[in-house]
């Protein structure tokens, strides 16, 4: 068994982006008005988007991209669902999804979890109405504290394959939760 990833070729399948600075601007307003604020500073929503991270991975041989938190401090309490703009979008390769996980230290330390259990983002996801926007809806079982910059959730690429007879045509015309109308 070889060791390490030197002699093993990773195929390229996602480019990362932020999404505009305006679908951005609305997504934090929600979030600031879900959080019961009257509105957001406009300005320290443009410092947030100017200092986010496309998602990157760790070392080497890490399976998950990190996504790193973009706003200066959030505490999340038990009890109470929080939905995060990540301000990120995926740009991924037909037959890939990113699929979405907790960091695990975080997942085992504070029980953080996403309400919808496991985000899928399809490779059609980049063109939805809200410009593919990835959201994360966070409950915790113990008091989380983030702050900028920390790594708090991982996307990770993986292959599907589609039943035999399958021949969907149909394109995405809607964000989350449009599939299903």
């Amino acid at each position: 068994m070889q060791k390490g990833c030197d002699n093993f070729h990773m195929t390229e399948v996602v480019k990362f982006h932020k999404v505009s600075f305006e679908q951005f601007q609305m997504d934090v307003n929600a979030l600031g008005r879900s959080l019961g604020m009257d509105a957001v500073d406009d300005t320290g929503i443009k410092k947030c988007y100017e200092s986010l991270q496309l998602p990157k991975r760790s070392t080497a041989g890490s399976a998950g991209y990190d996504f790193f938190f973009p706003y200066k401090c959030l505490e999340v309490n038990p009890g109470y669902r929080i939905v995060i703009p990540t301000g990120i979008r995926a740009e991924i390769d037909d037959g890939w999804v990113l699929m979405l996980y907790p960091r695990s230290s975080l997942g085992f330390k504070y029980g953080m979890r996403f309400g919808n259990v496991i985000p899928v983002i399809d490779s059609d996801y980049f063109f939805a109405d809200n410009e593919g926007h990835i959201l994360a809806d966070i409950r915790v079982d113990d008091p989380l504290i983030l702050t900028q910059h920390d790594r708090y959730m991982q996307g990770i690429l993986l292959p599907y394959g589609v039943a035999y007879g399958d021949n969907v045509q149909t394109k995405r015309t809607g964000g989350i939760g449009s599939t299903g109308k």
